[in-house]
């Protein structure tokens, strides 16, 4: 299971005018923002984005400085793979070190949609005698008994973390990851192609109407 939430993509406008630089090339810019307040970009603007993106690395500096930041809620498995993508990445994230025993266990914190009846039932298992380990804790604060629930608790535990990242950081994930075996992965690259001007900038569509 994977869940984006309070999704927010800032500063295209002052990226595509950064983009226009190196050719003087403002006086070009049709970008606007349209009466809701959000930015849409030009047909001059976006032929020239769409032309940078395809130019490579060095010529798509811009796409540096589209961020995105979103709250996302995925078992540990998958942020293990995830924290592979450290450059130009930065999240804050939910605490088990400091929170694991504040609330009580239940399967509905646990990503076990893939589970057949038998592995459920283990897992339940599992879960209950976290919920005993948590309830000792609580009572005689012992770190010994606060290991064993760090060190037994399942990979599919899910955390919420606040991330940002860029465009660029985007289409590396998303290029690595599309055709990824977990579906976590599969999730995430939908919230990808969702995103503002992804199908051009980020996937490298080519736009309607070009």
């Amino acid at each position: 299971m994977l869940k984006t939430e309070r999704v927010e993509v800032m500063n295209l406008h002052n990226a595509i005018r950064g983009a226009r630089n190196p050719m003087n090339s403002w006086a070009r810019s049709d970008s606007y923002f349209d009466d809701n307040g959000v930015f849409v970009l030009g047909e001059n603007d976006l032929s020239l984005a769409v032309r940078l993106r395809k130019a490579g690395s060095d010529h798509r500096k811009y796409l540096r400085q589209v961020f995105v930041t979103v709250d996302i809620t995925a078992p540990l498995y998958w942020w293990k793979e995830y924290d592979t993508y450290k450059v130009g990445t930065v999240a804050n994230s939910t605490s088990t070190m400091h929170k694991i025993t504040s609330a009580p266990f239940d399967i509905s914190q646990f990503s076990c949609d893939k589970m057949d009846d038998e592995t459920l039932r283990h897992m339940q298992s599992v879960i209950d005698y976290l919920e005993v380990l948590r309830l000792k804790y609580l009572e005689t604060k012992e770190k010994q008994i606060w290991y064993d629930i760090i060190q037994f608790l399942p990979s599919s535990y899910e955390q919420m973390r606040t991330c940002t990242m860029n465009y660029e950081n985007l289409i590396s994930i998303y290029n690595s990851r599309k055709a990824h075996k977990l579906d976590e992965w599969h999730i995430f690259c939908d919230f990808i192609r969702g995103l503002p001007y992804a199908k051009e900038l980020i996937i490298c569509e080519e736009p309607s109407g070009q």
